[in-house]
């Protein structure tokens, strides 16, 4: 019997394995960098053992430190989690050989998986339906589109997608030196890239004994950057055989390499309705509470019970309704998605739906680590009161700190293409983004209109989704009023509300101030998809002439890591416009720095390995020169 769990990772899925230990009279142990002193998953845990350092590479990766943290916290089995070593066979056997339990598959089932070209290997002899690897230097246009894969890893690091031949061997390059700094393994694979195909996976669960259970299926087609963001169980639209396909396949998969624990075997579906295998993770998935909420299961119980080596019943319960979760993630929009940091203030969602997160309100999230703040899942009797509930819960949301991805949640959930789950597949957002992030000019009309008055009211500027507004008002007999907004009547304010009368209409807007920002919050209007939430910043009243840069300079966009400069790339040097200069790493993503014009690279400032703050000078090109 296991009686203390060390989670070899940190933030939600810490939080969560606690969860299921806590109600099951299992001790926990927590292990964190100095980054994370002060995180709630520290703080829940029952004992918390120090990884000196930051960085990943000195922390959470550090087997051997992590081993010998379980050992001297008298814990006797170590979860892996998600990411990090969850699936490093080196660290499963070190875990066993300490003579702790492993709550994972067996070190061989990782090894056998580790590699995407090895794996497809065994699930071919395994009679497991493969897409046929293409050569890169055979492949010919006929073979377009194609996708670059890094072998090792996951998380779309290490992907490119190629539609046009002469860029084939640029974007090898690039996978390859992406993988090798994410993974420490540059091999890459191409394949062809299947257009219209939808990402399905199976959740499986096998015992040392004999039992696999395929806990049906789960549609995560609705990715950005090859990240998922929306997933769901059961993944809708597939006809039965189809169904009936995947859950063979997913089994034959588990039983070619002896698995055991929770895994999930991944699949792309083409529009035609034949099935690919993609990969095997060898690990918990991050989606994983749809099929818990769909099958009435908890998933970590179960892994406890199979590293314990107790037998799963024969047949897993039948599922019932539908589940779906979205992925809050604190990155801009207006800013090509970069991941933001700063002071969670506030994070609440409305009763009814399920909130799995790695941060509580005052919470400051920084740069070391993925910019996912919430997992918010939603399940009812039906996928459309599911995908409505879910929408609902996030536009009620109050989410005050860094920009987030909310309003794209919101619009996704109530796509045309998504509410009809047969126009479901992986090109959602190649074909919606823009429209879907696109700034709502009727919403932002209403802050707009205004003009100067002979009498002088009082100004106050502020800044939100990148416009200025102007606001004008007067403290008079009557209290307080503002200038230019016809068909509004202030009923009353505080430091907290602001009820309105609009159009005879009367509103409530929730008000928090946190230092120069102010987060206003009102119930949704009808018939409209974008979230009533704003966050505006005060601007001062004359603007800081230190702020002013030399032409040309290419600044930090948030703080980060140089992890590498266009190679030969030196002062002097002359660039084209677009042309890659260098590359930063923040929250576990690379962003290409490119040059803004045609020019000469007079200064480049940095290096390889440099951690840099926002607003850092990176390079600065003369386009004069």
């Amino acid at each position: 019997m296991i009686r203390s769990v060390l989670v070899a990772n940190r933030g939600e899925i810490a939080r969560r394995v606690f969860r299921t230990c806590r109600e099951l009279g299992i001790s926990t142990v927590a292990v964190h960098s100095d980054a994370d002193a002060g995180a709630c998953f520290v703080q829940e845990a029952d004992t918390a053992v120090r990884l000196p350092g930051e960085a990943p590479a000195d922390t959470y990766l550090r087997g051997d430190l992590i081993v010998a943290a379980a050992r001297a916290a008298g814990a006797d089995a170590v979860h892996p989690g998600y990411g990090f070593l969850s699936e490093n066979a080196g660290f499963a056997a070190a875990v066993a050989a300490a003579g702790l339990a492993w709550i994972g598959p067996p070190p061989a089932a990782i090894e056998a998986m580790a590699s995407k070209t090895r794996a497809k290997e065994l699930m071919a002899a395994a009679g497991v339906p493969l897409l046929a690897p293409v050569d890169p230097g055979a492949a010919t246009a006929a073979d377009l589109p194609l996708l670059v894969k890094a072998a090792s890893g996951g998380g779309g690091r290490g992907m490119r997608l190629v539609t046009e031949l002469a860029a084939l061997d640029e974007e090898l390059t690039a996978a390859k030196a992406e993988a090798a700094a994410a993974f420490g393994d540059g091999e890459v694979f191409v394949e062809p890239y299947v257009v219209g195909g939808r990402h399905v996976e199976v959740q499986i669960l096998a015992d040392a004994h004999g039992t696999v259970w395929t806990l049906g299926t789960r549609d995560c087609s609705l990715q950005r950057r090859h990240q998922k963001v929306i997933e769901e169980a059961p993944a809708p639209a597939l006809p039965d055989d189809l169904r009936e396909t995947l859950h063979r396949a997913a089994d034959r998969a588990a039983r070619a390499i002896d698995y055991r624990g929770a895994g999930t075997v991944e699949f792309l579906v083409s529009a035609d309705g034949r099935a690919y295998f993609l990969e095997m993770n060898t690990r918990l998935q991050v989606e994983h509470p749809v099929t818990e909420a769909v099958h009435g299961l908890d998933l970590v119980a179960l892994q406890l019970r199979v590293a314990e080596g107790r037998p799963l019943d024969g047949e897993p319960p039948r599922p019932h309704g539908h589940a779906v979760e979205a992925r809050l993630y604190a990155e801009d929009p207006a800013a090509d998605w970069q991941p933001q940091t700063g002071t969670l203030h506030r994070l609440a969602l409305p009763d009814g739906v399920r909130l799995d997160s790695g941060v509580r309100d005052g919470d400051t999230i920084g740069v070391h680590y993925d910019p996912m703040l919430a997992k918010v899942i939603a399940w009812a009797p039906s996928r459309d009161e599911a995908v409505r509930k879910l929408a609902g819960a996030l536009e009620r949301a109050a989410i005050h700190g860094p920009v987030t991805n909310r309003d794209l949640l919101v619009r996704s959930l109530r796509h045309p293409e998504f509410t009809d789950p047969g126009a479901l597949d992986t090109g959602f957002y190649d074909r919606n983004l823009a429209a879907l992030t696109a700034a709502d000019a009727a919403g932002r009309s209403r802050f707009g209109g205004f003009r100067n008055v002979p009498s002088g009211p009082q100004t106050k500027t502020y800044a939100c989704g990148g416009t200025e507004y102007a606001i004008r008002y007067r403290l008079g007999r009557d209290g307080l009023s503002a200038e230019d907004f016809p068909g509004v009547r202030l009923l009353t304010h505080g430091a907290d509300e602001v009820v309105l009368e609009v159009d005879g209409v009367r509103r409530r807007f929730a008000v928090a101030r946190h230092g120069d920002r102010v987060h206003v919050d009102a119930p949704p209007l009808n018939g409209t998809d974008t979230p009533c939430a704003w966050t505006f910043t005060a601007l001062p009243r004359f603007p800081d002439p230190a702020a002013r840069t030399e032409p040309g300079s290419l600044l930090a966009p948030m703080p980060g890591t140089v992890v590498r400069i266009a190679p030969g790339l030196t002062e002097g040097d002359r660039v084209e416009a677009g042309q890659p200069l260098l590359w930063l790493e923040a929250m576990k993503m690379e962003h290409k720095i490119t040059a803004p014009a045609a020019g000469t690279l007079t200064s480049l400032p940095v290096h390889t390995g440099r951690q840099v703050e926002v607003g850092t000078l990176l390079a600065v090109v003369d386009t004069t020169a």
